[in-house]
């Protein structure tokens, strides 16, 4: 699990911006949103601009160093901040990985290059390297000694090197290490705003209702809008040589993206990825962005539902005030964004905060409020 996460100098993020998930309340009402003390199912609120899609970004950064995972480097061609001195993003993550606390920080003057890497496991250092001194690593894992410590592509990340160079021994360090990085090859963000697309979990485009189709997924697919509020009836048929996603209205069939909604080609994109988000081996952690930009209030609470079914870490973005309220979540889970700092609810007003108060109310009346 994702515990915390620090940056600074990166996109809209000048000094030190700092995601905390371990600062709950100790509420007894849905429990089932916070694992191990840490909250597992989070939603963002925050005024246009003030940095929620760069927030998404910053924790996907690490995507770049660790995996061949799906990448955007489009996004990420703004990097540095423009109001900052430094000449380096600075990174921070903390994990909770089999109950080990692990830490990964580096530093990059780009989305390419990496000046500094540390990585710690129950506070020991076991991987080190600031390439601003030189470019010698220190690197203390079991069955690693005879790796060459010398790294001069600076596009290759310390960890990234190790994993794929040495043949490790099976000890609780090690299994730890291999565990954080199933952790990180299972980060999965995806929007669909302006433009639909993601990071993590898979490489290269996909096309969803070909996915869909091969999956034999059409008919889940009708049930999953129907139950959702659309109602329709799906089928397959052969256009231009191709298997393609159709409405049938009584015999008479329209290809499905010819006259779908936003709203409907949003949801089906949530069911595309929420067929792998249900693989809990597969997903790890889950970021949607503007996640329910098209969705009534209901629906958006029964996404929120159907995503905490499946025990995944999410972090979910919106501006849809109808769901802040106890009966999905909890005073802890909700966080409140501006441009420096974000804090959940129970930490953004001195009132103690019950199951029975009408949180929304409260929030839209300006009880909570971050500095």
């Amino acid at each position: 699990m994702l515990t915390k996460f620090k940056v600074s100098n990166f996109k809209s993020f000048n000094k030190d911006f700092t995601l905390d998930l371990t600062e709950t309340n100790g509420y007894t009402f849905n429990s089932e949103c916070i694992k191990n003390g840490i909250v597992n199912n989070a939603l963002v609120y925050g005024h246009n601009g003030v940095g929620k899609s760069n927030l998404a970004l910053a924790i996907f950064d690490i995507i770049e160093n660790l995996t061949d995972r799906n990448k955007n480097d489009t996004e990420y061609s703004a990097y540095l901040n423009a109001y900052n001195s430094s000449d380096t993003a600075d990174f921070h993550y903390e994990f909770l990985i089999n109950s080990n606390k692990v830490v990964y920080e580096y530093k990059k003057t780009d989305h390419k290059t990496i000046v500094y890497e540390k990585f710690l496991i129950n506070d020991e250092e076991l991987a080190f390297l600031d390439r601003r001194m030189n470019n010698n690593a220190v690197i203390k894992f079991k069955g690693a000694e005879t790796l060459k410590t010398e790294i001069n592509n600076n596009n290759l990340a310390l960890l990234k090197y190790i994993k794929n160079n040495s043949e490790l021994d099976q000890d609780h360090n090690n299994s730890v290490f291999n565990d954080f990085f199933k952790f990180i090859e299972g980060l999965l963000f995806f929007r669909s705003l302006q433009t639909n697309y993601y990071l993590g979990i898979e490489l290269g485009p996909k096309k969803v209702a070909e996915d869909i189709i091969e999956k034999n997924n059409v008919a889940d697919l009708e049930r999953f809008l129907n139950e959702a509020g659309v109602e329709c009836k799906l089928t397959v048929i052969d256009l231009d040589d191709k298997k393609t996603l159709a409405f049938d209205f009584n015999g008479k069939t329209i290809p499905f993206y010819n006259i779908a909604s936003q709203g409907t080609r949003a949801l089906v994109l949530f069911y595309f990825w929420f067929q792998r988000i249900k693989e809990k081996s597969k997903v790890s952690f889950l970021f949607i962005d503007e996640f329910d930009a098209f969705y009534h209030h209901e629906l958006s609470a029964l996404i929120v539902k159907e995503l905490k079914q499946t025990g995944v870490q999410f972090i979910l973005t919106t501006h849809n005030t109808s769901i802040i309220t106890n009966d999905l979540l909890r005073p802890d889970c909700y966080f409140l964004m501006n441009k420096n700092v974000i804090r959940s609810l129970s930490k953004s007003t001195p009132k103690e905060l019950r199951e029975a108060h009408n949180i929304e109310k409260m929030y839209k009346a300006g009880t909570f409020y971050v500095e």
